[in-house]
């Protein structure tokens, strides 16, 4: 699986080969670790909620979430650039559902209680390149704020 998108992520543009199922989880997990790094600081607490949403998407054990966000971490390493991942998920993903990933960024972006200007710029590149408007990542932004606020 992880190979396939390796060789997807540095093949010519003009590859037309169906897209494996798992090519946009990993690509998707793989965004997520590159917003966490944007900032030059990738800790513990990211990386707990960057498992925490591999779980929920792809319903994981906590384990088996910690080794896919492993390997995603090798992935986002070899990327060149951010376009690789959001073209993999805008051709596997339907519209609708690129909110989420979205809002899953965004929570990523809060999860240590230090949004970045960096991890701002790179959600709004990440939603531009998914075709998720500005209000759409606005309200998902809201949305994920709002349950960060204590009872």
């Amino acid at each position: 699986m992880f190979r396939s998108l390796l060789s997807r992520l540095f093949t010519d543009e003009t590859d037309q080969s169906p897209l494996a199922a798992d090519d946009a989880d990993v690509a998707v997990a793989a965004l997520l670790v590159r917003l966490a790094r944007s900032d030059d600081r990738y800790s513990d607490t990211e990386r707990r909620r960057i498992d925490k949403i591999l779980m929920q998407r792809h319903h994981l054990n906590a384990e088996n979430s910690a080794e896919y966000r492993a390997a995603a971490e090798m992935i986002e390493a070899e990327a060149p650039d951010t376009v690789r991942f959001t073209r993999l998920i805008k051709a596997r993903v339907p519209l609708e559902n690129r909110v989420g990933i979205i809002s899953s960024m965004w929570e990523v972006a809060y999860a240590d209680g230090d949004r970045s200007a960096s991890e701002d710029a790179m959600i709004r590149l990440a939603a531009n390149l998914l075709g998720v408007t500005d209000r759409e990542s606005a309200v998902a932004r809201q949305e994920v704020e709002e349950s960060q606020l204590p009872d």
